[in-house]
């Protein structure tokens, strides 16, 4: 499998090329030169497989021969070392449960994939690795933790100050070691604006060896489609297909489902869940994509106002616009709305979402509210102790603690507070590494 360049000017690539480079040479995003075909029978007997079995038959195409199947076998096993499960709130809604891993998000699959991968690539370079990622909320952490401690790699995260949640902050400042964040005098746009300057400036890359690790990175974006077979093995009418809904922000996870769909998984219908950052709804009803400055609300992780994934996944519909809107549909979901499901759901189900959930989980119940009869799965990507500090005063009680979650509340942050000023951000990244 080789991968092309979204911007057409540079050469195609190999997985691990794809993996080690992060972005093209041309600045584009990295495309699968072909989409594989699953085999039907895989499919209608997808209960008797193994998670790890499932995922290794979807990704191994994508991967090539560019690592050893023994080797791809153990990043795998690894990487879904935790449980996925599909759990029931009403007669008509269930929820994916994606926060089991061990920054307790979504993300912990594909950092935890990108990671064991990246080692692999690097295993014999006599050069530092330095993975930069900008993040919204969950990113940082996850990529935290699946880096640390990789020998030979170097991890620098930069994170909008004040627009993530106390947990999230907590998650990606107190590990230390080969990690390091910088808390940005801004938006996530200007964070992650600042990393692709770092990506296009020559001199910097001639002096380092510069990866990504945001979904940008075709290793961190691809192992996301495993969510959607996990959600399919489980879902009880195969006859009666769901509709899948996903909180979107930088469209890396929904782009991964839709991947998988043309793949041949079954699905009856995709919804882009938003919260006030809604350009995407907005091109869906008027055809004209126009990029704003990202707005803060409850749920940070999806706080995009240029969403980066969007433009594969118009190169998986071939830029079709009417193809496009009878698969996806999108809502906006305000941060009112956002309590208000939070409370809802909490005192009539007696399930807990977190605000990135009950984005999703509104935006299904609004479509489902206009297509009677059927029913759908909601991605519950974060556990509600992330942002303990909004959904404990909707419920009026207390979020209990994960082990894992405990541990770092009592941990001192370290990281470099910066304004939204490249020169300074390239300074320390050439700063010499312990």
């Amino acid at each position: 499998m080789n991968y092309y360049s979204l911007n057409g000017k540079s050469p195609k690539v190999s997985f691990k090329d794809a993996t080690i480079q992060g972005q093209a040479p041309d600045k584009g995003l990295y495309f699968p030169e072909n989409i594989p075909s699953l085999q039907k029978d895989f499919i209608e007997n997808i209960a008797a497989f193994s998670k790890e079995e499932i995922a290794l038959s979807v990704i191994s195409p994508y991967v090539g021969d560019t690592i050893p199947a023994n080797e791809l076998t153990r990043i795998v096993s690894e990487t879904l070392s935790f449980d996925f499960p599909l759990v029931k709130i009403n007669d008509d809604i269930y929820s994916l449960e994606l926060f089991h891993g061990p920054t307790l998000a979504f993300k912990d699959v594909g950092a935890r994939f990108m990671s064991r991968c990246m080692r692999y690539f690097t295993r014999n370079h006599d050069k530092e690795v330095t993975v930069l990622v900008a993040t919204s909320g969950d990113t940082g952490g996850a990529v935290a933790n699946g880096f640390y401690g990789v020998d030979g790699v170097n991890v620098v995260i930069l994170y909008p100050s004040g627009k993530v949640s106390t947990v999230q902050e907590l998650q990606l400042t107190t590990l230390g070691n080969n990690i390091s964040a910088i808390e940005i005098n801004g938006t996530f746009d200007d964070c992650q604006q600042l990393v692709k300057q770092a990506f296009t400036d020559e001199a910097l890359n001639k002096k380092l060896f510069l990866t990504s690790a945001n979904s940008i990175n075709i290793a961190r974006w691809l192992p996301q489609q495993f969510y959607y077979f996990f959600a399919y093995q489980q879902w009880p009418d195969k006859k009666n297909l769901p509709i899948i809904s996903v909180p979107s922000g930088n469209f890396g996870n929904i782009c991964a489902g839709l991947l998988a769909h043309h793949s041949g998984l079954p699905f009856e219908h995709f919804i882009a869940a938003c919260n006030s950052n809604d350009i995407v709804p907005s091109y869906l009803e008027n055809g004209s994509y126009q990029p704003k400055k990202a707005i803060a609300t409850l749920s940070n992780a999806m706080d995009v106002g240029n969403p980066s994934n969007f433009v594969r996944i118009l190169e998986l519909f071939h830029k079709e616009f009417n193809s496009l809107k009878e698969t996806l549909t999108s809502y906006s979901i305000s941060d009112k709305e956002t309590l208000d499901t939070i409370a809802t759901v909490y005192a009539n189900n007696n399930y807990l979402l977190d605000p990135h959930g009950a984005v999703g989980y509104l935006a299904l119940k609004k479509y489902l509210e206009k297509h009677i009869g059927q029913k759908g799965i909601v991605l519950e990507t974060a556990h509600p102790v992330k942002f303990y500090d909004v959904v404990e005063p909707v419920i009026h009680t207390t979020v209990p603690i994960p082990p894992a979650i405990q541990a770092i509340l009592e941990k001192k942050k370290q990281r470099i507070r910066m304004d939204v000023n490249y020169a300074d951000l390239k300074e320390h990244l050439l700063l010499p590494r312990k």
